[in-house]
């Protein structure tokens, strides 16, 4: 006989790993198979280099558009999950059947809008189903998700591409639908799991609204747009600037696989790092690391190089995201929502102008060093003034 323990754990878990598996359909599929797709779309003269940042910048504007558009949206979120995860995948195999450069911009900026939906929905129904089965520590699995899929993308891509980009996005598409059929039943618009007990009212306060609150605030927001803006660059062409270090070696197509495991780990530290840890600290060891991360595939530029690089750069992803959110809660406690939203749509500026800034460079020097090094000075400036913003925040308690 199930007892209630028993089945309140097996609804957390069931929840968790349904979520983990959305956004690795949303996030890993649906927004960064672009990633192993770009190379070899320039290989086959689909694309040219300054094409494919416009195409990966038009992913990251319908990301903004749809991380914005979530407050106006009073549909279920069961509906809207599965509503974005059937989008999709058909917009992933839309970029396999149609072709020209108007069609994919449409599509890709349309697979943003559904990216962010999806993350926002499932994150906030996944995050509610832990805390009925009072089980918030396996939020990190949930957040292991984008990890998952980016690692199978670029494990797939490769494979898949060597019948060509078409056949490669429609097999991602498929993979998709596969994926999608496994949960779909987790998404329903029920009650709690069986042996959830409904979570009282959340009990974090409301910050005051002082002077160095709201200055914390503003520093959140300009800074988490710098993480936007570092790592997308890098996120967007890791594989094509492999290559071009790399010339014919096999190990391009691997360092994004890399990437994408390592967000794994992250995402179950970061989610486990003490409450009185503070955020303000950790958000700027995670922009140190991959600022190194960055600057590690131009000064560095081998195998090895490449690989730690990778590493670094993906261990914070989702850990800086979580940060990020903790704090906003620091801040303004239960009405963090406006905050989370400014935070985020900062975030979707830096993504878009990543691309936007370094395909041109790049393409009229034949490297992306440049773009690469100011990346990292923007991530190594956002650690260094997360540093200087905590520091002050201890020197009225010192006195």
């Amino acid at each position: 006989m199930t007892t209630p323990e028993a089945a309140r754990r097996r609804g957390a878990w069931r929840a968790a790993l349904a979520c983990m598996v959305t956004l690795a359909v949303a996030m890993g599929l649906g927004r960064f198979a672009f990633t192993p797709m770009l190379p070899i779309m320039l290989h086959e003269g689909k694309l040219d280099l300054q094409g494919g940042g416009l195409l990966a910048s038009l992913n990251y504007l319908g990301y903004f558009l749809g991380a914005v558009s979530c407050a106006a949206i009073r549909v279920k979120a069961p509906t809207m999950v599965r509503g974005g995860l059937i989008a999709t995948a058909a917009l992933l195999l839309g970029m396999g059947l149609l072709s020209g450069f108007t069609a994919w911009g449409m599509l890709r900026a349309a697979a943003g809008v559904m990216s962010a939906w999806v993350f926002v929905f499932a994150s906030g129904w996944g995050l509610r189903r832990l805390a009925e089965t009072h089980s918030p520590a396996l939020g990190g699995v949930i957040y292991t998700g984008p990890g998952i899929g980016i690692a199978v993308t670029g494990l797939l891509g490769g494979a898949v591409g060597r019948w060509g980009s078409s056949a490669g996005w429609i097999g991602f598409g498929i993979v998709a639908l596969v994926l999608i059929a496994v949960i779909w039943r987790v998404f329903d618009d029920g009650a709690a799991p069986a042996g959830t007990v409904a979570p009282a009212a959340a009990a974090v306060p409301g910050a005051a609204a002082s002077g160095s609150a709201r200055h914390d605030a503003i520093w959140l927001v300009v800074l988490y747009g710098l993480a936007g803006f570092g790592y997308i660059i890098t996120a967007t062409f890791l594989p094509v600037i492999a290559r071009q270090a790399l010339p014919g070696s096999p190990w391009p197509d691997f360092f994004w696989p890399l990437f994408g495991a390592a967000i794994i780990p992250g995402a179950l530290i970061g989610a486990r790092a003490p409450g009185h840890w503070d955020n303000r600290l950790l958000l700027a060891a995670a922009y140190a690391l991959q600022a190194l991360g960055v600057v590690l595939s131009v000064v560095w530029p081998t195998i090895t190089g490449f690989a730690i690089g990778s590493l670094l750069l993906g261990m914070p992803f989702t850990a800086i995201t979580l940060f990020a959110v903790r704090e906003a809660r620091r801040l303004r406690g239960n009405a963090a929502a406006g905050l989370i939203g400014y935070a985020t749509a900062s975030y979707g500026v830096g993504q878009i102008l990543g691309p936007l800034f370094a395909a041109p460079l790049a393409q009229r020097t034949g490297s992306f060093g440049i773009a690469l090094l100011v990346a990292a000075v923007a991530l190594a400036l956002g650690s260094a003034l997360f540093a200087v913003v905590w520091a002050r925040s201890r020197r009225p308690a010192a006195a």
